[in-house]
């Protein structure tokens, strides 16, 4: 079994998923996509992932307002389509030798949330 399993996630990892957390959300505030169904709505990023290797990270986000969760695969395909974005963006505010490549997933962790507190 691999040591890095055991431990768990890396201090150079949790630092560089903060970083592109910070910076997409700051991309995000400030308004700077094109796309109109994503700049015209509130987007959080609620966690980031990135691999071990530091080339992959997974970009949890959660559109907040009422009934986004009707259009989260439109929002999805359009925060998929401007990844070329993002990592320009990132390249600009880190220092890394290689922008990760950056999947974005829907966070479904609120709604569960509040179904296991409804069960209780």
């Amino acid at each position: 079994m691999d040591k890095r399993a055991v431990k768990g996630l890396t201090q150079r990892q949790l630092q560089v998923s903060e970083q592109i957390r910070h910076v997409l959300a700051w991309v995000f505030e400030r308004g700077q996509i094109r796309d109109p169904v994503i700049r015209d709505l509130i987007i959080t990023v609620t966690e980031v992932r990135v691999s071990p290797d530091l080339r992959n990270a997974s970009v949890f986000f959660l559109p907040l307002g009422g009934n986004q969760s009707c259009q989260i695969n439109e929002v999805l395909k359009g925060l998929n389509k401007a990844v070329p974005f993002f990592r320009k963006q990132l390249s600009k505010s880190m220092r890394l030798r290689k922008v990760p490549n950056l999947n974005f997933v829907s966070d479904v962790s609120f709604e569960s949330a509040s179904y296991i507190d409804e069960l209780l």
